[in-house]
């Protein structure tokens, strides 16, 4: 994606915060998008990601998502996503806002399970929607749920990045991507929603095991004719989303009632004997389920407590 933020920070740089004097140490740069660019920084020997944007009040919205899902967490045992939030003064003289993000040293979601196997793929999905079930809790969609938005760690742990896309319930999405998007296949409205991310999420199952269909699909249909049922058919003819297309049909049809419901049927899905395969060594895929399982009891017990 082109971005219209084009000042760039050199390596090595020192960025230092204007209000709070923060100071960060640039290595490299990670990504861009359409409001900023992300670096890698370094301070007192601590690595983070530092996310610079052009305008403000844009900004000021994804920290806004990052500091209500920090309140959420308030008394879990989780820890705080975002850092530090400050502005500093560049060469050019200009202002500029950034924040600052704990670094996740993971891989794109596509590239993990090419290394690892396609084994840790109901335990990826599970903690992916355990990241979305927080985000719904705290009363903001994902909007942008996508394979290059996923960063996934050791045993599974996943992170979503990006999240200039991040919308307040019941308002229109902010950034989304086409094939994605519910919108797109005349699925459902772009007012954002719990059931907008998990047709995304169920878009992105089929991406990842159907790819080339998905794509050839999408270029011959004409829009009037794109609907749910056609990837449903993609769905059919493959056999690893076959035993899951329960799930995939209630994700693309919008019958889950909210997310917790979606990840106990997800749940029930993973941990059928059949699912468990032998690329991936027994060992890891038995740890990465447990922490799945801990992650969830953790949230589940936090929650009820939070409301009783």
């Amino acid at each position: 994606m082109t971005t219209s933020f084009d000042w760039s920070l050199p390596r090595g740089a020192i960025v230092k915060g204007k209000w709070k004097h923060g100071s960060y140490r640039v290595e490299r740069l990670l990504g861009e998008g359409a409001n900023g660019k992300v670096y890698l920084v370094e301070s007192a020997r601590n690595w983070y990601a530092m996310k610079i944007g052009a305008d403000a009040v844009d900004l000021q919205s994804e920290v806004n998502v990052l500091q209500s899902i920090a309140q959420q967490r308030k008394g879990a045992r989780s820890e705080s996503y975002l850092i530090d939030v400050d502005d500093m003064r560049a060469s050019n003289g200009k202002e500029y806002p950034f924040y600052i993000m704990r670094y996740i040293k993971g891989a794109v979601l596509s590239d993990y399970l090419l290394k690892e196997g396609t084994d840790w793929f109901p335990v990826v999905g599970c903690n992916l929607l355990g990241k979305l079930a927080e985000l719904h809790s705290a009363g903001w969609v994902f909007g942008d749920v996508k394979i290059e938005n996923v960063l996934v760690a050791s045993y599974g742990r996943v992170e979503l990045v990006d999240y200039g896309g991040v919308t307040a319930m019941g308002k229109s999405v902010r950034q989304f991507t086409e094939i994605y998007d519910r919108g797109y296949w005349n699925a459902g409205t772009r007012v954002a929603d719990a059931q907008y991310d998990l047709f995304s999420f169920a878009v992105l199952c089929i991406q990842l095991y159907e790819g080339r269909r998905l794509a050839q699909l999408s270029a011959a249909l004409l829009p009037q004719n794109r609907m749910p049922e056609e990837l449903l058919k993609l769905v059919a003819v493959n056999p690893q989303l076959k035993s899951l297309s329960h799930w995939l049909r209630k994700a693309l049809l919008g019958e889950f009632q909210h997310t917790r419901e979606a990840v106990n049927s997800w749940r029930q899905w993973m941990n059928r004997p059949g699912n468990r395969r032998s690329s991936a060594p027994a060992s890891r895929w038995i740890k990465g389920l447990f922490v799945a399982s801990a992650a969830a009891l953790a949230t589940t017990i936090y929650w009820f407590l939070r409301t009783s």
